[in-house]
């Protein structure tokens, strides 16, 4: 068996791989990339050559090009010490007009664009935008290069790239002894506290490890996810700790700072990452922290985007179960009965109606009991979750019957169950011991998948009832082309896809002896 799911979980990775690849083909080649600037406000208000090499910028940004301004270019080389570090700025004042640089200028605009062209760039040069002797706003010479990435190499690079792993010698300035510290008492807790923590000293954070009150009260920060940065909708932040971070308002408590400061506030010192030279330059941070450990987030009170997915999806799916399992037994042993033509109208109706137009119609119903219509991650009504949860579960309801009273009604046709009735068992007994058993055994596979699903959340349910969960994040990233997030979140849909059908593997061969994932030597 751990051979199988070994090669399954492989053959899942290249799938994987393959499904990434085709989505970033598709968005880096062939889609327009001047859609990025549909909804940007900045891109509007600019002109001339400043207008262009904004483009130029932001398509870098987005993982289009390599761009490398001229000046750029000169700053890495004074790095190298080919030049004098005092030599930048005269040389980076090439003239306003192709062939008017000065000798010197000259000759290292022909090294950047030689040097650029043999590796396969594009270099450009754009002279300066003159009106009656005056240079037009935005509209200055400019001198880069650039060039698009290929699509191997944006793959291998963003798949090297999804793990990182926190060390002693990621920070690069002078910080003292660089080492990790393991203490019974947080210093956060006062020191007075018992609560395990690994503290680090020249790491990126502070804390590596720690246990606090939230779930799942022991956290880590060893080691990171890093599914792409988003451009857009959380501009900066990474989409998987976009995912996983709380929501809602501040939650202030009483803290005490590495200075021995204690006041209220909402920072959350075990999220403290390094930030060169940020304890020197505030006041506040000199009074609250001892070293430059100082970027914090803060504390809120409600759940994730996937919590809030998860928290609804998994009582659905509960919900779904516990009603669609009975309700189809039923219907299969009640085969053409009133309970089975009532339960086949209410399959057809959830199978003909649009989904979006029963959600509209238990939004009406349950406004009509005075449910709250809209969720508020502020409020602590939780009967705010209530028509979410209906509007997921029922449907999911009338599918379980549909195939439950399918697979029944196949099993009861069967030969075996004529042998058992010829046999002198009870119908009861072949019911519970003979058809329910391989009945459900089709159904078995896919609650790995139902319950990994609830992580995803519902696209239309939560739009509906503005749940601020994960559901919406792909449509949102594809509506203001975000193209770090459509990738990142393609890959946690394609990954968690892969484990609900191992996971499905594995619980059906639980259920069902007959299935063996060994091979026997013949």
């Amino acid at each position: 068996m751990t051979k199988y799911l070994l090669r399954r979980f492989l053959h899942g990775l290249v799938s994987v791989i393959i499904v990434v690849a085709i989505v970033m083909l598709l968005i880096y080649s062939c889609l327009d990339r001047q859609l990025i600037f549909a909804q940007d406000p900045v891109y509007t208000q600019l002109g001339n050559n400043q207008k262009i090499v904004y483009q130029y910028r932001k398509w870098e940004d987005y993982g289009y090009i390599d761009y490398v301004p001229y000046a750029e270019w000169l700053q890495a080389i004074a790095a190298k010490g080919e030049i004098a570090a005092d030599q930048v700025s005269p040389l980076a004042a090439f003239a306003k007009k192709s062939g008017g640089d000065s000798e010197e200028v000259a000759e290292y605009v022909s090294r950047f664009t030689q040097y650029y062209e043999s590796q396969g760039y594009q270099v450009t040069r754009l002279d300066a935008k003159v009106t009656k002797n005056k240079v037009a706003p935005g509209g200055q010479q400019q001198l880069f290069a650039y060039k698009d990435k290929p699509l191997l190499g944006r793959l291998w690079n963003y798949l090297t790239g999804l793990i990182s792993v926190d060390n002693i010698h990621y920070v690069k300035e002078d910080i003292g002894e660089r080492g990790l510290t393991f203490t019974l008492h947080d210093p956060v807790y006062g020191g007075t506290t018992f609560s395990p923590a690994i503290i680090g000293n020249g790491t990126l954070h502070k804390y590596l490890l720690y246990f606090d009150g939230r779930f799942p009260f022991i956290h880590q920060n060893i080691g990171s996810i890093n599914l792409g940065k988003s451009y857009t909708v959380n501009s900066g932040v990474d989409v998987f700790h976009s995912m996983n971070s709380p929501q809602g308002s501040y939650v202030s408590r009483m803290i005490t700072y590495p200075t021995g400061l204690t006041e209220m506030s909402a920072d959350d010192l075990h999220s403290a990452t390094y930030a060169p030279g940020s304890r020197d330059a505030s006041m506040v941070n000199r009074d609250r922290f001892t070293d430059d450990y100082t970027a914090v987030t803060t504390v809120k009170g409600g759940l994730s985007q996937v919590g809030y997915s998860f928290v609804i999806g998994i009582i659905a799916v509960f919900i779904a179960y516990l009603l669609g399992v009975p309700l189809g037994i039923i219907m299969a042993r009640k085969k053409d009965k009133l309970i089975d033509k009532i339960g086949t109208i209410y399959i057809v109706f959830i199978i003909a109606v649009p989904s979006l137009a029963y959600i509209f119609l238990f939004k009406a119903i349950g406004y009509a009991m005075g449910l709250p219509t809209t969720f508020n991650m502020d409020s602590t009504d939780w009967r705010m979750f209530a028509l979410p949860i209906i509007s997921l579960a029922l449907p999911s309801v009338a599918n379980l019957m549909k195939w439950l009273r399918r697979y029944m009604i196949d099993q009861m046709n069967s030969d075996y169950v004529k042998f058992a009735r010829s046999g002198g068992l009870s119908e009861r007994e072949i019911f519970t011991r003979h058809i329910l058993k391989n009945a459900i055994i089709p159904l078995v596979h896919g609650i790995p998948g139902t319950v990994l699903g609830a992580l995803i959340g519902a696209i239309i349910t939560e739009r509906v009832y503005v749940v601020p969960g994960a559901g919406n994040l792909l449509t949102k990233a594809i509506n203001m082309y975000d193209n770090g997030v459509i990738v990142g979140v393609t890959l946690f849909y394609a990954m968690l896809s892969v484990i609900s059908i191992i996971l499905g593997d594995v619980l059906m061969s639980i259920v069902d002896p007959r299935i063996s994932f060994t091979q026997k030597a013949r």
